[in-house]
Parts: C-alpha cells; structure tokens; sequence
C-alpha cells in the first residue's frame, strides 16, 4: 500500500463515484458453484481439483464486478475448507480483484491475545503482509488490548478494520443485547471503540477506516451504534438472502455530498449464484450474474439517494 492511502478515504470516494454502496462477498459454496465452472466434477474438498474450479468461477466473478462495484468481501473459511489449495486460491482472487481496480476486504474475523494477534496483523495487514488485504474483519470480544496490533498495522500501512459490534445472525442478542451498565453490550463495545477509530480518521472524507460491522437486520440498533461511532464506516451483512431490506441496510448512513454514506452493504448469494445462471451456458451465466448485480446497485442506489 501507498504511504498515503487511507482505506476509508479510498472506499468512500469509490462509493460516492458509483452511486451505491455494493460489496460483492466471495462465498464459494461448492454445491452451488454452476456447471460451468464444474468441469462435470463433484467438488469434494480434498480433490485437488476444487480449487481450480473455484478459482476459475470467482475469476469470472470478479471479471463481471470490475468497475461496477468498489469492493469484494472473500469469507475465509470458504478458502481454508480447501486446505493449503484453497489458500493459494484466495491470494489468486485477491491479486485478481486488485489487478482489476477493487478494494478486497478479508472476511476473517481474527481476534487473539498478544503475539497471536501481531501473527493476524502481519499476515494480512501490514504493508509486506503475504497476503495483503486492503482491511479485514476482526472480533472485539478479547477486549481492546487485542485490537491494538490490528489498529497499529491499519495505521501503518492505511488499511481498514471492521470490527464485530451487531452481528446479523439470530443469535447475536444473545451476548450482543445483554445489559451492561444501564446499555447494551453491543452499545458498550462501539463506545470502546471510539478513541480507536478517532486514530484512523481520513483528512479527505473524515471517515475512519477503523468501521464496525452491524446486520441490517438491525436498523434501530444500527442508530445506537452511529451515535457512538460517528464517523465508523459500517459493514452491513444481512441484505438481500437474509431478508433485510435495501433501506434497512442502510439505515445507520449519513448525508453526504452525492446522498447517504457511512458505509457498504454486503451480498453475496445474491450476486454470485442467481436462480438463473445455474448452467452450462457462458453467455447464459453472464447475463444471469449482470442481471443480478443490476438489481442490487439500483435498489441500493436508490435507497442512498433518498
């Protein structure tokens, strides 16, 4: 990364340029990848086959996002699930979006003690990481001595963080909503927060790329986490498959200067595995995923114009 890059400053200009705030997650569910991309195999994880069938398919993914979206969200465990394999796969498909102009963001939710953290920090974060994400997904829940390597190295470097305060899984009120001290944990965790993300406030935007992951499952929780975190960029999972509306994902988004901002909106299933391009057919493909793209950009981009 360039000693003056600052992801938030980055992101926002990317998003304020495109009109929408779209992040593409790169979940390769193998049963779902289409004929296509198969080769007529099974995709068993332990053929060594199934990470060059994926590679191939979210290549082609990334091929149809380029200079459509500003960012891609690769989850990990999808990489990992295919051993040392799937790990050379996920460096290919994020060298492959950088060569393409998007930003790539690591969906690993990394969160340890000392030295196990720096490891974490250094694999993905710093600018000589060896396999370089623009930010990274992280968990909180260690307490804040545990960011600290992750803040460090996104200051370094430039990068981001998003940080787990308001999952949108069913279970999150759980731990997330239990009361501490008259509020929220979830409350509690974002107010932790806060002189973190003050550190990785842009000069152009006045956004911090130190953001905060909330489901839009949640809109009214999404207002409480805003006003801890004024200027957090927001991870929105929970639109679109998971039954979250376009206006509730963004929900906790501020006026800006070409309408609301504060954040990206997370699909995935959506996107890559439309109802129509389970085929064989290349052109077929094509036309199913723009189709499915197109619909998204155009609800979210009109749900920030508003």
């Amino acid at each position: 990364m360039a000693d003056d890059r600052h992801f938030a400053d980055d992101l926002i200009s990317r998003v304020r340029d495109l009109g929408h705030p779209l992040c593409v997650g790169l979940d390769p569910h193998l049963a779902r990848i289409p004929p296509l991309f198969r080769g007529g195999r099974a995709l068993d994880p332990a053929d060594p086959d199934t990470a060059s069938a994926v590679e191939a398919f979210l290549v082609a993914v990334i091929d149809r996002l380029a200079g459509r979206v500003a960012i891609v969200k690769p989850q990990i465990a999808f990489f990992e699930a295919l051993g040392w394999r799937g790990l050379r796969t996920l460096t290919a498909v994020a060298d492959r979006a950088r060569g393409c102009g998007l930003l790539v963001l690591l969906d690993a939710k990394r969160g340890d003690i000392g030295s196990t953290a720096e490891g974490y920090a250094a694999a993905y974060l710093r600018r000589d990481a060896p396999l370089p994400a623009d930010a990274m997904t992280v968990n909180p829940y260690l307490g804040s001595d545990t960011l600290e390597p992750f803040v460090a190295a996104a200051e370094a470097s430039g990068g981001g963080l998003f940080v787990l305060v308001k999952t949108s899984n069913p279970g999150a009120g759980e731990l997330q909503d239990r009361d501490l001290e008259g509020a929220p944990l979830f409350v509690r965790v974002a107010e932790m927060l806060a002189p973190l993300a003050g550190r990785l406030e842009g000069s152009a935007t006045g956004w911090s790329s130190l953001g905060v992951v909330v489901g839009a499952n949640w809109p009214a929780q999404a207002e409480q986490v805003r006003s801890a975190l004024p200027h957090s960029l927001f991870l929105v999972p929970g639109y679109g498959a998971q039954g979250a509306t376009a206006t509730d994902a963004v929900r906790g988004f501020r006026p800006g200067p070409k309408g609301l901002e504060g954040g990206i909106v997370s699909s995935s299933r959506a996107v890559l595995f439309p109802a129509d391009g389970h085929t064989d057919d290349a052109t077929v493909w094509e036309k199913a995923v723009d189709g499915a793209l197109d619909a998204s950009i155009a609800e979210l981009g009109e749900a920030v114009s508003r």
